[in-house]
């Protein structure tokens, strides 16, 4: 039931070690080439390698899904301006290697606001129009658990920017905090946190069980009326 699939050969958990490019590749391209004579949904991949972007998107992948917000490598903004892929532009505090050790902020919602309308401009001003970028306010990426439900409770600002808003929450640590449950039993937590996302109208959400999380944004969409 997924709408598209994201594609990944790096780890980007809290202190998750780096995958040198050639293994990354080598993870990666064989099944992008595989799934996009298969799948009808678009593929993404996540990678914050441009050269790794590139090679996606010649082997079938559509959007390019960056948690750094096109900023480690900077060659990747060159490559999304010379592809006609979608764009995820991700929020983060640091690296995956650093970003959990004390992250930090004044207003965070209002931070990552600030970050996401210098990207957008910095993307417009390489030539990247604002209609092929969605954005990822980055739960659980440099996010103490009250950033991350600070985040989770105002989407609204978020969709001010005008583009699309996609949440990836599945199984995340702030999940523990909120239902005290252990990663391998906090699917009912990630079920709830998708239900109340929709209910504030985001578009995307980036999670581990489709199925679940499929059907109970539905039959929540349907007591609205708006399935």
């Amino acid at each position: 039931g997924a709408d598209l699939l994201d594609i990944g050969g790096e780890s980007t958990r809290p202190a998750s070690a780096q995958v040198a490019e050639d293994e990354e590749l080598q993870r990666v391209i064989p099944v992008i080439e595989r799934l996009a004579t298969r799948v009808a949904v678009p593929i993404s991949i996540d990678t914050s390698k441009a050269s790794v972007a590139r090679r996606a998107i010649q082997a079938g992948a559509r959007i390019v899904n960056d948690i750094s917000g096109l900023r480690f490598d900077p060659r990747m903004i060159d490559v999304c301006r010379d592809s006609t892929c979608g764009i995820i532009c991700m929020h983060m505090q640091g690296t995956p290697q650093t970003m959990q050790i004390s992250p930090q902020y004044t207003n965070v919602v209002d931070e990552i606001c600030d970050f996401f309308r210098e990207r957008l401009q910095t993307m417009a001003d390489a030539g990247i129009a604002a209609n092929r970028v969605a954005l990822d306010p980055g739960v659980g990426f440099g996010k103490t658990s009250r950033h991350n439900i600070e985040i989770l409770n105002s989407i609204a600002r978020f969709q001010a920017l005008g583009r699309p808003i996609l949440i990836g929450h599945s199984r995340k640590g702030f999940l523990q905090k909120v239902t005290g449950r252990p990663v391998d039993e906090r699917l009912f937590g990630t079920v709830g946190v998708s239900v109340g996302v929709a209910h504030q109208g985001v578009e995307m959400i980036r999670v581990h069980d489709v199925a679940a999380n499929r059907d109970a944004v539905t039959a929540f969409l349907a007591t609205r009326g708006t399935a």
